[in-house]
């Protein structure tokens, strides 16, 4: 008679029947109540309450950026303008001229353009722009709008500064300004871009892209400042010699 072979007759019955505790331990983790679907159910509600979050900010801020307008009797000791556009830089010579502030900073000005292009593009006077205007050359980006725009307001003494960029650029703007110098009070005079005028910005492709890159660097601005980074500067090294005017 044959004798029973222990380890053949083992393989026999694992490769023809499913190990039995294999299967419990995978339903119990695939079951409603595993850790594995409460892992997933729970992550899935996590994201949608941050997509929700998300969207509701994007919300507030565009309602935010749309019900903007600029104050009726500006008063402030000096005015700063961020480039960035014709239209913000025109108000600002515009502001300066009617006393609103007492001295102005260009701040961002790309180092190929004179005080005098400017000046012709603004059709303000010379005698203005040689008493009352200071072109920033450093500032390569709104960090470094703020940073030159501090710079400048500490060598002048100024307390008070009128912040003159666009209405959606405005909120970033206050935060970085803010951010750099806590002692000044800086008063936001929002241009109003011609794209964001109307509550139906959402209708307007132009309008709706231009409100969620801003956001983006919002969110960007703000999570720099959660985990403390501080390192970039957003300005032109030292050295580099402005153009003559002409």
């Amino acid at each position: 008679m044959r004798q029973p072979d222990p380890d053949r007759d083992q393989g026999t019955r694992d490769s023809g029947q499913p190990d039995a505790r294999l299967g419990t331990r995978n339903g119990r983790l695939f079951h409603r109540s595993g850790p594995l679907r409460r892992l997933l159910r729970y992550g899935g509600y996590g994201m949608l309450l941050v997509i929700a979050c998300l969207v509701a900010g994007f919300l507030h801020f565009a309602d935010t950026v749309t019900a903007m307008m600029p104050p009726d009797d500006p008063k402030a000791d000096a005015i700063v303008v961020l480039t960035g556009g014709y239209q913000r830089i025109d108000q600002a010579v515009d502001l300066l001229r009617k006393g609103s502030g007492k001295r102005l900073l260009i701040s961002g000005v790309h180092p190929s353009t004179t005080s005098s292009a400017i000046r012709k593009m603004t059709q303000g006077s010379s005698d203005l722009f040689a008493c009352c205007v200071d072109m920033g050359y450093r500032a390569i980006d709104t960090i470094g709008n703020a940073n030159e725009t501090a710079q400048w307001i500490h060598d002048k003494g100024f307390s008070s500064v009128l912040v003159v960029t666009s209405n959606y650029h405005m909120q970033r703007s206050l935060m970085e300004l803010r951010r750099t110098d806590k002692q000044t009070e800086f008063i936001p005079y929002p241009v109003v871009t011609a794209d964001l005028r109307t509550k139906a910005w959402y209708a307007d492709p132009n309008a709706l892209r231009t409100l969620l890159f801003e956001y983006a660097k919002i969110l960007i601005a703000y999570g720099r400042d959660l985990i403390g980074y501080d390192n970039w500067q957003g300005l032109r090294t030292p050295g580099i010699a402005p153009p003559q005017s002409s």
